[in-house]
């Protein structure tokens, strides 16, 4: 039966322990897209298809199930592959073992693939290392004609994703390349950013200037990195060079380039014509042609036109694999190229086989020092923090900070680049006052190196450092900032453009924190129909937007639109980036608030627990984000009676927080007033004092706390003076008429 009569591509059998891995495999699986010159291949298995999905997932029925049950039996029968995640819990688990029976007494051993995840294979036959085994019995064992186990050992096909294995991103190749009935390599090596985390974008002005100086760059990077060898080429890159300039020259004549910065209209018109152009005029000169590719390729990137960028650098990646005399750093070019377009799309699984395909092409040509090859560093940097793994990060971006420093020397955009992205990384880790420090260092640079017209990396400096000293507690600072980012990114792009959608937002919230509401929604809105325009309406940039509105109707009061608003952000970003991302934390943590009111605390327990568990695994226990979910646990566990547990993660994020932020930053006011709460609740009536008595201060000297917070910071004093019996004390706190 070919792949395609099947309802499902594959059935994930797995046990309650393993359901992390799960959730990951069957996201990865279902979001995986095959390269395009793959799709349609025959082979045993049927034809290759353009993705994966569905893909079968299901532990719901069988708490309580005696049998697999009729809707699990369907499921089997439906599904082209088995993949067992293969662990010592999987290895013990009575339904995982049933499942993989049932799959092979439909004939069908040769489809099941394993996914071992921790222990050992095949040691249960080992004496004292039997309970490391990760194979269960039915993998382990061949049937019989009659269906039943014999003791012939099987071999299953299995990809490892143990460390110092396959790793988790061959594992899934290898997994996919079985289930297609691919080969490794062939998927592996036909699978196979710039730095910039906020989509730094240059104008069409900028875009002239580069395309030309890009059709010289050959002759540049010989010039600075490989002079002799490249020696004997010099004449024929030269007239490619040439050859490039006047088509470029030709296609985007201006009167005026400068008058044409920024307007992404025209910008796409003309890269249409010459999308076209370079299509139909240079087919018969294939070097100059995939140049002109990869150029139109990163320039359709830059102006935030993922899916037109996708299109032309496949192409580009196409040729410059295949065409003979094409230098291999051109093809690692190509592959890194395409990489951060998939990257703006959000298809990170897809992303990291492309830049590690041409990180090892340079190092096989020796090239590990090049600027491509550092700039590659940077974007696995970036694909870190796009998937929250930040710690991991950080050693990168340093390395890449160093060898900018070597290439270039200290006053270089690239330098610049990379102070920023170390900063960033910082305050991704909740270091305040080393993100500001970092931020502070690399926008002094872009001034020295850039002067004080607008540019676009200057905007995105002010942007980040604007986000910090926004967290660090300095609004007014942060909110001049943001506005001066916004005004910058106008200037330099007209119409729909991501960078500006970005502004809007960012200088939304700084006027929500600042109670500008109405301000704050009017920009949110704008916002977001720019960047559904932009990205449609499934995309991770889009869900957070979306969380952010939910936030500001939750601060102006309208607590149903703002749960509404909250519960479709999280279906786009579980659509897009799963259940395990920071970014869905945060959605997470907001409905847990919302959901604080009688009757509904379990289901606001629920969404904090789940929103906590993510940011412990993510960012660890000591990032701001991470105790300020524990603050809003502490409150909902604290209304809910559960004293114990409330007092201890109220201390623990108070503590976070305190360590982390100013004191007159609004979470290290809430947290302290929670802390607070829940000392009284335990009995500890003098440490309350101390920390309501201390919130009340903050909130009454703050001209940006909301009455809300004020009025709730009094009614604890007076509900904890009128406990400890002290009713002078409680009278200076009753509560006002008004």
């Amino acid at each position: 039966m070919a792949g395609d009569h099947f309802k499902y591509r594959a059935f994930i059998s797995y046990a309650h322990a393993d359901e992390k891995w799960a959730r990951w495999l069957h996201r990865s699986l279902e979001t995986y897209r095959l390269p395009k010159h793959l799709v349609g291949q025959k082979t045993e298995f049927g034809e290759v298809p353009a993705k994966l999905a569905p893909v079968f997932r299901d532990r719901d029925e069988l708490a309580s199930a005696t049998d697999l049950g009729e809707k699990l039996t369907a499921a089997l029968e439906g599904a082209a592959t088995l993949i067992v995640i293969c662990s010592t819990a999987s290895a013990k688990s009575h339904w995982v073992n049933e499942e993989i029976l049932a799959y092979k007494r439909l004939g069908r051993s040769n489809r099941v693939f394993s996914l071992i995840v921790d222990g050992e294979p095949y040691s249960s036959g080992i004496p004292g290392e039997e309970d490391k085994e990760c194979f269960p019995h039915a993998l382990r064992y061949q049937l019989d004609d009659n269906g039943e186990l014999t003791t012939e050992r099987a071999e299953p096909i299995a990809a490892d994703a143990r460390p110092g294995k396959d790793g988790k991103a061959n594992a899934k190749i290898k997994l996919i390349a079985g289930m297609l009935g691919l080969g490794f390599d062939d998927l592996k090596q036909r699978e196979l950013h710039r730095r910039n985390r906020r989509l730094a974008f240059i104008t069409v002005s900028a875009v002239v200037g580069m395309i030309f100086a890009i059709g010289l760059a050959t002759m540049a990077v010989i010039a600075r990195n490989e002079a002799e060898r490249q020696r004997a080429r010099a004449e024929v890159e030269a007239e490619t060079a040439r050859q490039t300039a006047n088509f470029m020259i030709d296609l985007f004549a201006v009167s005026d380039p400068s008058e044409a910065r920024g307007k992404s209209i025209t910008a796409r018109e003309i890269l249409t014509k010459g999308a076209e152009r370079i299509r139909s005029d240079l087919s018969d000169q294939p070097k100059i042609q995939t140049s002109l590719m990869d150029t139109i390729g990163k320039v359709y990137t830059n102006l935030g036109l993922y899916g037109d960028a996708t299109a032309m650098l496949e192409d580009a990646v196409e040729l410059r694999e295949t065409l003979p005399g094409i230098p291999r750093q051109e093809y690692a070019r190509s592959l890194y190229n395409l990489a951060n377009a998939v990257v703006e799309q959000a298809e990170y699984d897809r992303a990291a086989p492309l830049y590690d395909r041409a990180q090892t092409i340079l190092e096989e040509e020796g090239d590990e020092l090049s600027p491509l090859h550092v700039d590659i560093v940077a974007a696995r940097a970036e694909l870190y923090y796009r998937t929250g793994e930040y710690a991991l990060a950080e050693p990168l971006l340093n390395q890449v900070l160093q060898e900018r420093l070597d290439l270039f020397g200290p006053e270089h955009p690239s330098v610049a680049d990379a102070m920023e992205e170390v900063g960033l990384n910082f305050f991704d880790q909740g270091k305040m006052a080393e993100a500001e420090s970092r931020l502070r260092e690399s926008l002094d640079l872009r001034w020295k190196i850039l002067g004080r017209e607008p540019h676009p990396d200057i905007a995105e400096n002010l942007n980040n450092l604007a986000l910090v000293l926004m967290i660090s507690g300095d609004l007014e600072k942060s909110e001049k900032l943001y506005e001066q980012t916004l005004a910058m990114n106008r200037e330099l792009y007209s119409g729909a453009h991501p960078l500006t959608a970005m502004a809007m937002s960012n200088l939304a919230r700084a006027y929500g924190v600042r109670n500008k509401y109405d301000a704050a929604e009017a920009l949110y809105l704008d916002a977001l129909a720019m960047q559904r325009e932009l990205l449609g309406e499934e995309h991770p940039a889009v869900g957070l937007l979306i969380t952010n509105l939910a936030s500001n109707y939750y601060d102006k009061g309208d607590i149903d639109t703002a749960i509404a608003t909250a519960k479709e952000a999280l279906e786009v970003q579980q659509a897009t980036i799963g259940n395990e991302h920071p970014t869905t934390a945060i959605t997470l943590r907001l409905l847990g608030k919302l959901y604080n009111t009688p009757g509904n605390r379990a289901k606001a327990e629920e969404y904090l627990r789940a929103a906590l568990a993510i940011q412990l695994e993510a960012m660890g226990a000591d990032h701001p984000a991470t105790a300020f979910t524990q603050i809003e646990l502490a409150d909902v566990l604290l209304k809910s009676g559960q004293i114990e547990e409330a007092l201890q993660q109220a201390r623990t994020g108070d503590e976070v927080l305190t360590a982390a932020l100013s004191e007159s930053n609004e979470l290290t006011m809430r947290a302290r007033g929670i802390h607070g709460a829940a000392l009284q609740a335990s009995g500890d009536l003098a440490g309350a004092e101390k920390l309501l008595l201390s919130s009340y201060e903050l909130y009454s000297n703050n001209p940006n706390a909301k009455p809300s917070q004020l009025r709730q910071a009094r009614q604890r004093l007076y509900a904890l003076y009128s406990a400890w019996d002290k009713p002078d004390l409680a009278g200076r706190f009753a509560p006002r008429d008004s």
